[in-house]
């Protein structure tokens, strides 16, 4: 296992980094198998692992809790905080009262006393970002949490947070976690940049894509069923999944393609594709996902891996840098372009 500096914390992780999503009812329900498939990534030299208070709906931060009992002290701890835990219109989002409870019992849940890496999941319109990095540099000098971070965040979210920060005294993110793989490059062309200028650290979540570079999804075969589409609540099939969606036709000849550069490279498609994110000079650490053991075995295989300089032009040949096959699978969603009373002036009386 390779390990880097987690921005310019200091702070040494792992290339890959263990998520933690699948764990629980969305995924893997077994509490005994999951705990065995994380402590099995601490034995292979994983030693960051990503949750988020949401998955499903805290019983994966429970079974990371659970699995994390004497060896806390070997992990650099993630979570997130500001997706809806509940109907309850405040039980959700980046204010100050929400960010401290949530805290708080993620901090329960995950039976320890502090967090290393605590990240707000989704920009909050509706909060103004002083206000949750005021909220998260106090749990900072409290000791609750190490570090705070930003998820699926746009430059201009990551500088204005950055500009707030520095001018409010406030702490500021150490690291954002976007979306990147092979079919979704988007964040090459401003992302990744931005945080190699502010010396973020930077973890990628799906870097298989939601599956797509698993090496099931190829050309003529038909979809293959998605674990995902059936046991998560915010997985829409049409959007990611439907290969009648052009978009996604797209992906599907893409990753054909890709399954034989990898072919060719002695590789399969998984080891391509990790490796293919761990390449990047922005990148601290690749969030893998596996539901089991057997999952987990054919991803950790990738962090020894070095692409040649050959197979990297290739694989832009297929999908160019700075490009989203599909912008749904990117998880960035404008508030000023989804809702209609943010970009039509209303008529004068």
């Amino acid at each position: 296992m390779r390990y880097r500096t987690l921005g310019s914390t200091g702070v040494q992780v792992s290339s890959l980094c263990l998520g933690t999503m699948m764990f629980g009812r969305w995924g893997n329900p077994d509490h005994t198998d999951s705990i065995g498939v994380i402590r099995t990534a601490l034995d292979a030299g994983v030693n960051i692992i990503d949750t988020a208070d949401v998955y499903s709906g805290g019983e994966s931060e429970i079974i990371v809790g659970k699995a994390l009992a004497g060896r806390r002290d070997e992990v650099v701890l993630a979570t997130k905080v500001s997706s809806p835990m509940s109907p309850g219109l405040n039980e959700r989002g980046a204010s100050r009262r929400w960010i401290v409870r949530a805290c708080e019992e993620s901090l329960r849940r995950l039976g320890t006393d502090h967090i290393d890496l605590y990240q707000v999941h989704r920009p909050d319109p509706a909060t103004d970002v002083d206000e949750t990095l005021g909220a998260l540099s106090d749990l900072v000098r409290a000791g609750k949490i190490r570090y705070a971070g930003s998820s699926t965040f746009s430059p201009s979210a990551i500088v204005q947070a950055r500009w707030t920060a520095e001018r409010r005294q406030r702490e500021h993110f150490v690291c954002e976690q976007p979306p990147y793989s092979l079919l979704t490059r988007g964040v090459e062309a401003d992302v990744l940049p931005t945080c190699e200028t502010y010396g973020m650290g930077v973890l990628t979540w799906s870097p298989l894509a939601g599956g797509w570079l698993s090496g099931r999804w190829r050309r003529d075969a038909g979809a293959p069923s998605s674990h995902r589409t059936r046991t998560m609540p915010f997985r829409t099939t049409s959007a990611h999944y439907d290969p009648d969606v052009p978009a996604n036709r797209t992906k599907l000849d893409a990753a054909t393609e890709l399954a034989g550069i990898a072919d060719e490279a002695g590789l399969t498609l998984i080891e391509l594709a990790l490796a293919f994110v761990t390449t990047h000079p922005a990148v601290s650490a690749a969030v893998i996902g596996p539901r089991t053991a057997e999952h987990l075995h054919g991803q950790v295989r990738a962090a020894d891996i070095d692409l040649e300089p050959a197979v990297l032009d290739r694989i832009d040949r297929v999908v160019a840098p700075g490009v989203d096959l599909n912008p749904d699978d990117t998880g960035y969603g404008a508030a000023v372009l989804t809702d209609p009373r943010r970009r039509r002036r209303a008529a004068s009386r």
